[in-house]
């Protein structure tokens, strides 16, 4: 079968490599739609950052691999031992592999795990016909979510654990630094927990147009002085719960200038750079900043429910191109800022 297979920076092939089988407790997904992450960018352009270059404690799997860990697809054969899936299923997958024995995990919160490995980092993955992944990582399509829409059901999941930790409720303020995909995530996961306040900040013309187009209100930092906004919009009160998307010096200046008192920033973001941010605005207001890793099952089931009640839409930010357009027409095109989120069909009829 075909399959984008990761070498090192700069270098993904698309090659023939040999098709999986499941063993005990597997199940076999021919890939339907496989989306292309920033940590995907990260590791084309500068790694091998999360790929491992030893055999993964978990996975037992090393450079080089499959990339691909946004994906959904049809089951077309299951291992032995397996009772949620079966074949035709289509699925959603949680690309999460947990050790089960760190504090964290016995905690309840393997999205937190010690060792955690990702399906498509520390494996091979979707980006390929077909691929076979451990039964608890399958997530079950409602007829009226389409296999695009289950391929975003992972990044938007990110957004959505990340919209939980902030406690909204309907009545607040919100604001989303970045109007990437995360970002449209959270604005998403925000509407859906009924929120109508929400503002999110992006400097890109593109980018807000995006977002404008799928109802969302924006603000331009470039031009307009946001705390001096948010303040007269909340009078005086600030924020209820801010969440950075953009993962830059600027954006968390600013928002930690518009955020209520005792009230949360959650960075959802990855840093490239390190932050000089001082705490006093933190101490002087009581407000804090809150980490957001990944997601739960709970976070997939609520975001695969929200799509089948028609909360999210694709128009105008989302891509598809077939397997052999993965370097220049999806880590190319996304580097270089002409597309958003480009969806990757490895199996052509997928629909």
């Amino acid at each position: 079968m075909r399959a984008a297979v990761y070498y090192g920076p700069n270098k993904v092939e698309i090659a023939d490599v040999p098709e999986p089988s499941p063993r005990e407790g597997e199940v076999k997904v021919r890939v339907g739609f496989n989306g292309i992450c920033g940590t995907d960018l990260h590791e084309y352009y500068a790694g091998p950052i999360f790929v491992p270059t030893e055999p993964h404690p978990l996975t037992h799997q090393q450079l080089p691999l499959v990339l691909g860990h946004e994906f959904s697809g049809t089951v077309t054969e299951v291992g032995a031992g397996v009772r949620n899936a079966k074949i035709g299923d289509r699925v959603a997958i949680e690309p999460l592999y947990r050790c089960g024995h760190c504090g964290p995990c016995k905690a309840g919160n393997y999205n937190i795990c010690q060792h955690i490995g990702f399906h498509g980092l520390m494996s091979d993955g979707g980006m390929a016909e077909y691929t076979v992944v451990p039964s608890n990582m399958i997530h079950q399509l409602p007829d009226n979510v389409s296999l695009e829409l289950g391929a975003l059901v992972e990044p938007m999941s990110v957004a959505f654990h990340a919209a939980t930790l902030g406690d909204p409720t309907p009545d607040d303020t919100a604001m989303v630094f970045g109007a990437g995909p995360i970002g449209i995530g959270l604005w998403f996961a925000l509407r859906g927990k009924g929120l109508d306040d929400v503002y999110v900040v992006e400097p890109s013309p593109t980018r807000r147009a995006s977002i404008e187009a799928l109802g969302a209100k924006t603000l331009d930092p470039t031009t307009l002085d946001v705390p001096e906004f948010i303040a007269d919009t909340t009078d005086g009160r600030g924020a209820d719960a801010i969440y950075d998307a953009a993962g830059v010096q600027p954006a968390v200046e600013t928002a930690l200038s518009c955020i209520g008192a005792r009230k949360p920033l959650v960075s959802v973001a990855i840093y490239e750079k390190p932050l000089t941010t001082t705490l006093q605005k933190l101490v002087m207001n009581e407000s804090r900043i809150q980490g957001s890793l990944c997601y739960t099952s709970a976070d997939y089931d609520a975001v695969i429910d929200l799509m089948a009640r028609g909360q999210y839409d694709t128009s105008g930010w989302v891509d598809k191109i077939a397997l052999d357009g993965v370097v220049e027409d999806g880590f190319e095109a996304l580097h270089a800022g002409k597309k958003m989120k480009v969806l990757v069909t490895p199996a052509e009829g997928e629909k």
